[in-house]
């Protein structure tokens, strides 16, 4: 991968394998084992939530050619809503952004412990969760460019192995597996419900080409494609893996399974095809803590620059990097890490909320930007506001269904958690934040470049 004449490292190979790379992760490679209680209707809502989330893509897409503006889904819901609004998003996608890399590196350890029975105490595990977190984070330290060639190698080599469960093991599934469409015996749509927060999670990162858009070459053009490129992508690999792996195992096995697609392909191919899946979950893992390790930096960034978070995290190192930021991000991941294994089952259940909250928090941002292309196209472009596409409503109505199926406990402590972000906010208006009116001809720069002190 090359840097453009502008500086730019970032190219569509890069941005699709970001894309690829946050989505097909954790929730990807544990999901069949989730969904295996729901039988056939599980493969359905793959593909609806597989639409919903091309819906948002699309809608992101168009922001991305409106405003090619660093932050994401932050810098559209600002210039959509104002400054407030914008920094609750911030606020929110950031933690959402923390509270996920715990969870992707314990996956990681868990896959090596079964590989290495001997690191299976829980100081071996602590510290090869809380080591492939720093190492990715000294690894965007090094800057934007290391930062995206390492996402393609990851992706694209985890692809082969995923590509071939999804696809060869369609010869080998067993027919009789899918004779029941709701096994739960619950209504379809309490059912669809309990599967959308499910299967959300691993569509999450559906938007990761839109925040280092600073970094993007051509980016009006690179990240819609990228977008669009990428979700296909993950949603293909979604809907085939499951079908294969539900297929090949019976569903009272699936369920209980801890390493779904590796079970799988040891009953296609032995127990070479089961290592070979193993290490695609590792690189798997690796990719995706490295991606959102990228973002981990670039959101908060977006903030302080426009005067919304504390300036510390607009701080550029010399590579390029928000570099204070991404350690004080990582530093608040390090200590979900060590509360989860220091604490008893009371610190366990509370890990695991915050978990359960980095899903919410992370679709709350969705539902703002879904219907945020009309009001940033009137403000970019001026004149009437546009009317809401098909699209986009689809895109709402798919976030609100996910807010509705996560429960009530994660959605009201999501509710105070951000609402915790508000003295943050008032503090940083009352130590010099800069808070701007947009205008048709400023909107752009308003969220792209810093504040003027």
């Amino acid at each position: 991968m090359t840097t453009s004449p502008d500086g730019k490292s970032l190219g569509l190979a890069a941005c699709t394998a970001i894309v690829v790379g946050n989505m097909v992760g954790s929730g990807f490679y544990l999901s069949p084992a989730a969904v295996a209680p729901y039988g056939n209707l599980a493969i359905l809502v793959w593909i609806i939530m597989g639409a919903g989330a091309i819906c948002l893509g699309l809608t992101f897409a168009r922001l991305a050619s409106l405003v090619p503006a660093v932050g994401g889904p932050y810098a559209y819901t600002r210039l959509a809503y104002g400054d407030f609004a914008g920094f609750l998003i911030a606020w929110g996608y950031w933690i959402s952004i923390w509270t996920s890399l715990p969870v992707i590196a314990i996956a990681f350890t868990g896959v090596i412990v079964d590989l290495v029975p001997a690191l299976g105490n829980r100081f071996a595990a602590t510290v090869l969760t809380l080591g492939v977190i720093w190492a990715i984070v000294l690894v965007n330290l090094r800057g934007v460019h290391a930062a995206g060639l390492f996402a393609q190698v990851t992706t694209y080599a985890k692809l082969l192995p995923f590509g071939a469960v999804a696809i060869i093991g369609l010869l080998y599934i067993d027919t009789s597996h899918f004779t029941e469409f709701n096994p739960t015996g619950q209504p379809i749509l309490q059912s669809i419900a309990a599967l959308a927060p499910l299967t959300m999670f691993a569509y999450l990162g559906l938007e990761s080409a839109t925040v280092p858009a600073g970094d993007v070459r051509n980016a009006e053009r690179t990240i819609p494609r990228s977008t669009v490129l990428g979700i296909s992508i993950a949603a293909t690999l979604y809907v085939l893996g499951t079908i294969v792996v539900m297929g090949v195992l019976p569903r009272e096995q699936l369920a209980h399974s801890v390493a779904p697609f590796s079970e799988a392909a040891g009953v296609m191919w032995g127990r070479g095809g089961a290592l070979a899946i193993s290490v695609a979950v590792v690189v798997s893992s690796i990719g995706a803590l490295n991606g959102w390790t990228l973002l981990m930096g670039q959101v908060p960034m977006a903030a302080a620059r426009d005067g919304l978070f504390p300036p510390l995290f607009g701080r550029l190192s010399s590579r390029g990097v928000p570099a204070i930021g991404m350690v004080v991000s990582a530093c608040f991941a390090t200590l979900l890490v060590l509360v989860q294994a220091m604490g008893g089952e009371g610190f366990a259940s509370v890990y695991r909320l915050m978990v359960g909250l980095s899903t919410m928090t992370a679709v709350v941002p969705y539902a703002f930007c879904s219907l945020a292309s009309s009001l940033v196209a009137a403000r970019v472009r001026g004149g009437l506001i546009p009317r809401v596409t098909p699209i986009e409503l689809i895109a709402f109505i798919f976030a609100m269904f996910t807010l509705y199926g996560s429960g009530a406990e994660p959605v009201l402590y999501g509710l105070v958690l951000l609402m915790l972000g508000i003295p943050v906010y008032v503090w940083q208006r009352r130590n010099g934040g800069v808070v701007r009116a947009e205008t048709p001809e400023t909107a752009p720069g308003a969220v792209t470049r810093p504040a003027v002190p």
